[in-house]
């Protein structure tokens, strides 16, 4: 007979090897940058996030980047999480403007559908671990927020006729 296995337990021992793990954390290069240019120019920002609150505001603490969102929007906002539109329909009733308005930047396949379904313009920004899938419909893709600034960005959405 095997083990048996206590899926509270699992849970647990998961959880403190992610925070072991995140004792020193680091945004992606030009997170901080985006954030920051978004805030000065006057926009409003939002998280939509498959994670939990408790995660999510814990890793924004970390990184102290807490303060630029106006809005937190998570597994625990919604029923459904990515690919589901739910997160991003809850994000743009939050900040009170039209899905046409709103930017998603993206680094997976699910967040990608997710903003499709909601009617979110989306820009990929892959990570080490997504940069080789197959990405299609997007607006826009960029290999790093370094790579482009926010204003760049929006520029060049701006200039796409086709959303």
């Amino acid at each position: 007979m095997g083990a048996s296995c206590n899926k509270e337990e699992i849970e647990a021992k998961a959880k403190s090897i992610v925070l072991a793990k995140m004792t020193s954390p680091q945004a992606r290069e030009g997170v901080e940058d985006y954030l920051e240019e978004a805030r000065t120019s006057g926009y409003k920002i939002a998280l939509a996030s498959s994670s939990s609150k408790e995660w999510v505001t814990n890793y924004l603490r970390t990184l102290e980047l807490l303060h630029y969102f106006d809005h937190i929007i998570t597994s625990d906002d919604v029923v459904q999480v990515k690919p589901a539109p739910d997160l991003y329909l809850k994000a743009i009733e939050a900040l009170k403007i039209n899905a046409a308005e709103a930017i998603a930047f993206e680094d997976s396949l699910n967040g990608l559908q997710a903003a499709q379904a909601a009617g979110v313009k989306c820009v990929i920004v892959p990570n080490p671990v997504t940069e080789g899938l197959d990405f299609k419909n997007h607006h826009a893709r960029i290999t790093s927020m370094a790579e482009k600034s926010l204003s760049e960005v929006v520029s060049l959405l701006d200039d796409r006729v086709n959303f």
